[in-house]
């Protein structure tokens, strides 16, 4: 058996999000027919974590084991072959045997677009977030500093979700405004359910000056109500993992 690693990009609009889903169309299954279909081999790939339906991926990994003896530099194309023009296999190599995709990883990043004009866009409708309201770009920037570092982020997730331990660390955060888009990255060592978007739907009120108190309040408060709307989907992207 070899362990392979691949590295995936997809648009999720067309998508139930990563997860297998029995009655829905998922990023998972989708790949592991697309595997099947080249090694006969019937396998659970492991991805470094779920997106939700409609996120996007520029770098997501995954890993499974395979008897197959297809070169592993190959398995990309061959899998390509296979797979839907909305996603591609950009990478694939062989990696250790306790190589785990999702338990290995060190650090992650995501991407979200903003598109912030008065008029809709029929080129970014389907990849960022249409904001209609002028929003003040500095203001964001400044209370974006807050997020940086180890912070107990309870308030800036979704319910839902099981985890106990919600103590995470960001390591860095940039907003960056070309014409109308806003580019926001932010690194971490791990991320709650929605939390990306719950902190740019945050930023978002704070620039349309929707929430009055400072951003370092609203991590301290630990309370969703004190936090801003989750912001869509779709315009969010999951760009890099670190291993």
């Amino acid at each position: 058996m070899r362990n392979i690693k691949i590295e995936i990009q997809y648009n999720g609009k067309n998508y139930c999000g990563w997860q297998k889903q029995p009655s829905s169309l998922g990023i998972q299954g989708t790949i592991e027919k697309a595997i099947y279909e080249i090694t006969n081999e019937k396998v659970k790939i492991t991805g470094s974590g779920r997106t939700d339906a409609g996120v996007h991926a520029l770098g997501q990994v995954a890993n499974f084991k395979i008897e197959s003896n297809i070169p592993s530099e190959k398995i990309a194309n061959a899998l390509n072959a296979k797979l839907p023009k909305d996603i591609a296999i950009v990478n694939s190599c062989q990696v250790d045997d306790d190589f785990h995709s999702r338990y290995s990883a060190k650090k992650k990043t995501y991407r979200y677009l903003i598109y912030n004009s008065p008029y809709r866009s029929p080129i970014y409708k389907d990849i960022s977030y249409h904001v209609k309201y002028e929003l003040d770009f500095e203001k964001m920037c400044q209370e974006a500093k807050s997020l940086l570092g180890e912070h107990d982020f309870v308030g800036f997730m979704s319910s839902g979700s099981s985890v106990k331990d919600t103590v995470r660390e960001i390591y860095d955060i940039s907003l960056c405004k070309k014409e109308d888009l806003i580019v926001i990255e932010i690194e971490g060592n791990g991320f709650l359910y929605n939390m990306v978007r719950i902190i740019v739907g945050t930023l978002v009120d704070i620039g349309r000056n929707r929430i009055k108190e400072s951003l370092e309040a609203v991590i301290s408060s630990k309370s969703r109500s004190s936090c801003g709307h989750t912001a869509p989907a779709h315009g969010l992207f999951l760009k890099k993992v670190d291993y």
